[in-house]
């Protein structure tokens, strides 16, 4: 695991049980599910990926995010 710091789409640092909200509708590959505008997602966990966030939403387990399309609630 490295030591970047992962930052969402504001700059803020983001930590693993950190809550955040999506900033554009997102489509989810291999299901029919979008997330909306919006939506808040609480308990994330970092991949160790300074690009990526892992969380679960209620519709989808599992999801892999992109720090670009989230800011820290």
């Amino acid at each position: 695991m490295s030591d970047d710091i992962v930052r969402d789409s504001n700059g803020a640092a983001l930590a693993d049980g950190d809550s955040v909200t999506v900033i554009k509708d997102l489509k989810v590959k291999g299901t029919s599910e979008t997330i909306k505008r919006g939506t808040l997602v609480k308990g994330i966990r970092l991949t160790g990926k300074p690009g990526e966030v892992e969380c679960n939403t209620r519709q989808v387990k599992g999801l892999v995010l992109k720090t670009e399309f989230l800011k820290k609630a």
